[in-house]
């Protein structure tokens, strides 16, 4: 019985060393040829130009369709970088760290303390994406301080990163949700044909719903049982990670004009501002349709985080911490922008553009049955080369959606599609990884063997139930604002 036992968890060690070397290398592969996901971004406007030029549009008319198209997602630009700031500035906040303290108790041991954190991640991720990320990060270093618990450092890190690599699409900071619910986000030229689709049709449908709750269960059971215990946990002191707290309180004013700065009468009197507003906006309108409004919704976190904060020297140190995270968005963008504008407005003399070709195609290969899965798998595909949520809708929606109406799709659903398919890539993308990295004091090779193994089952569970529930869903014709 013992020399069983032996083995069998002799077999245990040998199945996950192979499957952490299999991710390990991977991560190093792309590590060392993947650039920067902005020369993805910008390979994405010579590919989408060189298919509008092979379907015979004038090169002046796709220069003209790129550079019209730059500047259009200047306000999605913003809202997004305003999103991820106000995220940042509410996890790091002292009420939070707080909360972080006392929930930390929770766990009795490593495995429950992994499978925890990916619960909190995933609960997160569903109100704000730049949250779950920071939050939970703050909460595997709070985990990593108790010594009455051997966790692995970095299986808690990976369960940390499952709100950016499983739900977040799915929940309020969803940017293709947000973007089809908000119709002066979006370029003219895509409006007209995706027209507005409310929340209540995408994150909101009990079939979208029901997604989160599979995924969530899926995703906790999983993280729980390939928690590694024991002599094989590595905990954070063995991988030489300081988990010392990070100080971001205040020193003391060294000068008369600090003290403006340093007290909270400034924040108290912005914020009371604030709350009038959003007392108004959430008591005139119904609920859902006023937190669906991206600038609602970034306005109450923004106040949020300044009452947390309290000082406006603090609140103003987290806001500068959280500033680099945002480079790539403010990069990005544009060149989606005239991304999307090469795809509608770059037509052939026939008068056809790109976006109603590729439409064409996805029709072709598609059925009404088949189509969710299809997109499904091409936008996964796809997610991996160009990681942006809302970026790539940008891109995708004008075929996405052109397709969906043909084939009489809900187009609600085809959002959700999008959506819960676009997160399976960022579980071995090393590009949204960053933040969190950058807290936890890893590498991307040191998550990636965990994250790996949640995608392995989330692909084929996600892309099922895409498939199974659309047939209960009715199409309805686009609405214009």
């Amino acid at each position: 019985m013992k020399q069983l036992s032996q083995t069998g968890l002799a077999n245990e060690q040998a199945a996950g060393g192979m499957l952490e070397n299999i991710a390990a290398g991977m991560t190093r592969w792309s590590e060392k040829w993947f650039p920067d996901a902005y020369i993805f971004a910008a390979i994405a406007v010579i590919v989408v130009a060189a298919g509008a030029l092979s379907i015979g549009a004038p090169v002046q008319s796709v220069g003209r369709a790129f550079g019209d198209g730059f500047w259009t997602l200047i306000p999605f630009t913003l809202q997004m970088a305003i999103g991820a700031i106000s995220g940042y500035v509410v996890a790091v906040s002292p009420p939070a760290a707080k909360i972080m303290t006392r929930i930390a108790r929770l766990p009795s041991g490593p495995r429950s303390a992994v499978a925890f954190v990916a619960f909190i991640s995933i609960s997160t991720s569903l109100f704000n994406w730049a949250i779950s990320l920071i939050f939970s990060g703050l909460l595997v270093r709070v985990l990593a301080r108790r010594t009455d618990i051997r966790m692995d450092y970095r299986a808690a890190g990976a369960a940390a990163y499952l709100g950016l690599g499983a739900t977040w699409a799915l929940g309020l900071s969803s940017s293709a949700a947000q973007l089809q619910a908000n119709p002066e986000s979006l370029p003219k030229a895509l409006l007209a044909i995706t027209g507005v689709i409310p929340f209540a049709e995408t994150i909101f449908l009990p079939q979208s719903l029901l997604v989160v709750v599979v995924l969530t269960v899926v995703s906790v059971a999983i993280a729980f049982f390939s928690a590694p215990t024991g002599e094989r946990a590595r905990t954070a002191a063995d991988l030489g990670v300081d988990v010392a707290d990070d100080d971001l309180d205040l020193k003391a004013p060294t000068r008369p004009g600090d003290w403006l700065e340093y007290s909270p009468l400034i924040t108290v009197l912005v914020v009371m501002l604030g709350a009038i507003w959003i007392w108004y906006e959430f008591s005139t309108k119904n609920p859902v349709l006023a937190i669906s409004n991206l600038n609602t919704y970034n306005f109450v976190f923004l106040m949020l985080g300044m009452l947390l904060n309290w000082r406006p020297r603090r609140f103003l140190n987290a806001v500068a911490k959280s500033v680099p995270s945002t480079a790539g968005v403010l990069i990005q963008f544009p060149l989606y922008g005239g991304i999307a504008f090469i795809l509608t407005k770059a037509a052939a003399p026939t008068g056809v553009a790109l976006s109603e070709h590729i439409a064409q195609f996805f029709v072709a290969i598609s059925s009404h049955s088949s189509f969710p899965a299809v997109m499904g798998i091409h936008s996964a595909v796809l997610g991996f080369f160009v990681p942006s949520g809302g970026g790539k809708w940008i891109i995708e929606a004008p075929y996405v959606i052109e397709a969906a109406k043909t084939l009489h799709v809900h187009l609600g659903w085809a959002v959700t599609v999008y959506n819960a398919a676009e997160a399976l890539p960022n579980l071995i993308n090393p590009f949204w990884m960053l933040p969190l990295l950058g807290v936890l004091g890893l590498r991307a090779r040191d998550i990636v063997g965990f994250t790996f193994t949640q995608l392995i089952v989330h692909f084929p569970v996600v892309i099922f139930m895409l498939w199974a529930l659309a047939s209960t869903l009715d199409y309805h014709p686009p609405v214009m604002p």
